[in-house]
């Protein structure tokens, strides 16, 4: 993971954590779309154990963290393709068990 580490201070976007160190992310707009990509992978993967186990301090971390991968994602990706099922009006029309990815 693409981290870079802080001595004390606060960063914005970011918390010091129980040894004094602030650790964030390299910024979005600076990985290539591979490192980006792995980036959102691996956030999307921790997120419901962050969610479950982690501190205020971790979630709230997580969710600035993840707010910034995501949005470096739709401001390259503006155009990208959405699957029917995944609108208001698809999520309606979809049926028990369909699958909502985009057929490639």
């Amino acid at each position: 993971m693409f981290v870079e580490w802080r001595q004390r201070g606060e960063i914005r976007g970011s918390l010091p954590d129980e040894r004094g160190t602030t650790m964030t992310g390299v910024d979005p707009s600076r990985l290539d779309d591979q490192q980006l990509m792995k980036e959102l992978e691996t956030i999307h993967r921790t997120r419901h154990d962050t969610l479950l186990y982690g501190s205020i301090d971790a979630l709230r971390a997580h969710n600035d963290r993840m707010a910034q991968l995501e949005g470096e994602f739709l401001r390259r990706n503006p155009r990208r393709m959405v699957a029917a099922g995944r609108t208001r009006e698809g999520a309606r029309d979809r049926r028990c068990g369909e699958s909502t990815t985009p057929r490639t």
